[in-house]
């Protein structure tokens, strides 16, 4: 009971510091609920095969919540590009069916180094070069241009993370305001974490080794437990990026990513 019960306080924490993340950065908090989720149910004794694979559907799913929440909280403060999400939201989609039915084929380490070395590239420049030249002088079009929402959704999708983390940096990049970058991509997040909660579903049902309370890879209960507080805390996190100036928010978010760089490096080596 008493296991439970720490099992239980861990899982709200983890859920209102994700919801603060989510409004504060336009991300969907799965880098912070993932490892939370895969120590616990180890904790819990779930077989080590599907442990990354129940963490990753349960980060997406309670993702679900907390990016309506945010990508409301930012919408009524003029901060979503929708011109953007009606060109790009078929491709994030597309890429999230895509990257949840491969996650099972990818390396962990092999993802993990990947967007580890991107997310260093990037947080260099927002830290070091915040007023440099960006890519494009605005966001671009035409064919090619598809491969980048389509990235961002299956590399996410892989992940349990909502797509702010990728979608911050590249729309930043394509010289987009950082407040409606952040905005966006937590609308993104819902495209991302709905699909691949689906895929995720059916991917893992009937699978005897799961544990009890789950819907295919989604563990109900950790839904239950994080998903509330992730509602109710971001538009918290909203709130206090529009409290910032666009360099404060620059180099808080250049923070951050290498806050998630360092420890995916370090889970790398392990």
């Amino acid at each position: 009971m008493e296991s439970l019960v720490i099992l239980a306080a861990v899982m709200l924490v983890t859920g209102c510091v994700a919801g603060v993340l989510a409004g504060l950065f336009g991300i969907g908090g799965g880098i912070v609920i993932v490892p939370v989720l895969e120590a616990a149910l180890s904790f819990l004794q779930v077989d080590a095969s599907i442990r990354m694979h129940v963490a990753v559907a349960t980060s997406l799913a309670t993702i679900i919540p907390t990016s309506i929440a945010s990508a409301r909280a930012h919408y009524q403060r003029d901060s979503v590009n929708l011109v953007l999400v009606k060109r790009w939201a078929i491709f994030v989609l597309l890429g999230a069916l895509l990257g949840a039915w491969i996650a099972s084929q990818v390396h962990s380490r092999v993802l993990a180094g990947v967007f580890a070395s991107l997310a260093m590239l990037i947080a260099i420049k927002m830290l070091l070069l915040p007023e440099s030249r960006n890519l494009t002088d605005e966001v671009p079009r035409g064919p090619w241009v598809a491969v980048v929402p389509t990235l961002i959704g299956g590399l996410s999708s892989m992940m349990g993370i909502g797509g702010g983390t990728f979608s911050v940096m590249t729309l930043t990049l394509f010289n987009e305001a950082i407040h409606r970058a952040i905005g966006t991509a937590a609308l993104f997040g819902l495209v991302i974490s709905l699909p691949g909660t689906l895929a995720f579903i059916i991917g893992g049902l009937g699978d005897s080794r799961l544990p009890p309370g789950s819907l295919g890879y989604v563990s109900l209960v950790g839904f239950a437990l994080i998903a509330p507080a992730t509602v109710l805390a971001a538009p918290v996190g909203a709130r206090i990026a529009h409290t910032f100036s666009r360099r404060h928010l620059s180099m808080l978010f250049g923070l951050f990513l290498v806050a998630a760089s360092v420890r995916l490096f370090y889970q790398m080596f392990q």
